[in-house]
């Protein structure tokens, strides 16, 4: 009886984060798996604690389906189990890089703009990208990003304005790729204007990306034929940060199925 009761307790209270969390974000317009999930997850829950009393009744009235409940809680154990063991991996295999290798050129994947301007976690990776220009000045920067919905400028001419105005970063090594909606894409229209500039996928690159995002922009740069790059990870923003890792896990999945990498 105190196990069913501490148990619910935490569900409750892993469901109201999750539901405020949910909430904060989607009414900020982030609308997305990373941000409905956690929402709906956390409604459940809420919604299960508030009404236990009432489910468990409703159960011992109908044994044939409080099999397929129990049958659900098993599924969901083991995706929950899954994701957890997802976010452990990449909490390993994600740490910043310190050391960036002399590169011809540094390819800034997008991640999306607010009203003409780079989301907090695109500023991280334009920041990220400032920071081994400055060191490396012979280095080409694509920003590649192309027309969000809602917007009137694409990502890659946010992202070039960004590094003008904030790092006073010359404006004739900038390389604009404003075409592109996906990371996969990212990568492949980059490489026209690598070659555009007598370089090519065995060139010296830096792929610049948020933390969470490396491991899929690499298996993605290595199908594509990029033989001689270096990942390089930006910081992600703790407010959006497992929202993110979430929507990564799908991402990750759904990439896989569809054999982008």
């Amino acid at each position: 009886m105190k196990f069913s009761i501490l148990l619910r307790s935490l569900l409750f209270i892993f469901g109201l984060i999750l539901f405020i969390d949910g909430c904060m974000l989607i009414l900020q317009n982030k609308i997305h798996l990373g941000t409905v999930l956690p929402f709906l997850i956390g409604l459940f829950f809420l919604i299960y604690v508030c009404s236990y009393t009432k489910i468990q009744n409703f159960f011992k009235k109908n044994l044939k389906l409080r099999k397929f409940w129990r049958i659900a809680w098993i599924f969901f154990s083991i995706w929950f189990c899954s994701l957890m063991a997802f976010f452990i991996y990449l909490h390993q295999h994600t740490q910043s890089n310190n050391h960036v290798p002399s590169v011809d050129a540094i390819i800034v994947l997008g991640s999306g703009i607010i009203q003409g301007e780079p989301s907090p976690t695109l500023a991280l990776r334009l920041d990220t990208a400032a920071q081994i220009t400055k060191q490396q000045p012979q280095a080409w920067i694509i920003v590649s990003g192309g027309l969000d919905d809602g917007e009137v400028k694409t990502e890659a001419d946010a992202m070039s304005t960004y590094l003008q105005a904030r790092h006073q970063l010359n404006a004739a090594m900038i390389l604009k790729e404003d075409q592109s909606t996906s990371t996969e894409l990212n990568l492949k229209n980059s490489q026209k204007i690598l070659t555009a500039h007598r370089l090519g996928l065995d060139s010296k690159i830096a792929i610049i990306t948020s933390d969470f995002h490396t491991l899929r922009a690499a298996a993605i740069a290595k199908k594509q034929g990029y033989n001689n790059f270096v990942t390089v990870s930006a910081e992600t923003p703790l407010a959006t940060r497992y929202n993110a890792w979430l929507r990564e896990y799908f991402a990750y999945l759904s990439g896989w199925l569809l054999n982008e990498y």
